[in-house]
């Protein structure tokens, strides 16, 4: 477990970071005047900010691990076609589309 799990157990609030997230924007949706809709504007980008902080807590957790890097660093070889040689019924038939 990494520094920034430890941390992240470590909140007093355990609740999904997320699912606060998109209960701030409905009720930012909500809003009736410019002045609630602006302070509710405040909170949705405030939890925005923890969400993103999460992730990144848990992806350089996952990073720091060595079985995932392995994983996610495999090379990758290039799709490559294999040339389909004619028929040799078709071989005087020029081709129409190259």
């Amino acid at each position: 477990m990494s520094i920034a799990t430890e941390l992240l157990s470590l909140r007093r609030d355990q609740s999904s970071s997320v699912s606060a997230l998109i209960a701030a924007i409905e009720w930012e949706c909500a809003a009736e005047d410019d002045m609630h809709l602006l302070a509710r504007g405040h909170d949705v980008m405030r939890l925005a900010d923890i969400v993103l902080v999460n992730v990144a807590a848990h992806a350089a957790d996952a990073l720091s691990e060595p079985g995932t890097i392995r994983k996610i660093r495999r090379t990758i070889l290039p799709f490559r076609r294999k040339r389909r040689r004619p028929d040799p019924g078709q071989l005087r038939q020029h081709r129409l589309f190259a």
